[in-house]
């Protein structure tokens, strides 16, 4: 079980996921979505500058998952 201070849906999605990992001094995000109820698929990672996870990134990551959803139909 990963602990909730790592791993939260983001409000008002369509189910994407923030993973944070922090690595040396430097915080990452990699954002995805659940597939089949368990397996997380991550779409997308970047670096985090501010406490809101930037817009851009998280339509980038809600287009991957459309493409992604539409290649598996």
């Amino acid at each position: 079980m990963v602990p909730r201070q790592y791993f939260k849906k983001l409000e008002d999605t369509e189910d994407i996921w923030e993973v944070r990992v922090q690595f040396g001094g430097d915080i990452f995000r990699l954002l995805g979505f659940f597939e089949h109820g368990a397996l997380l698929i991550l779409v997308s990672g970047f670096a985090k500058k501010t406490r809101k996870t930037p817009p851009q990134e998280i339509a980038f990551a809600l287009q991957r998952k459309a493409d992604h959803l539409s290649r598996r139909r």
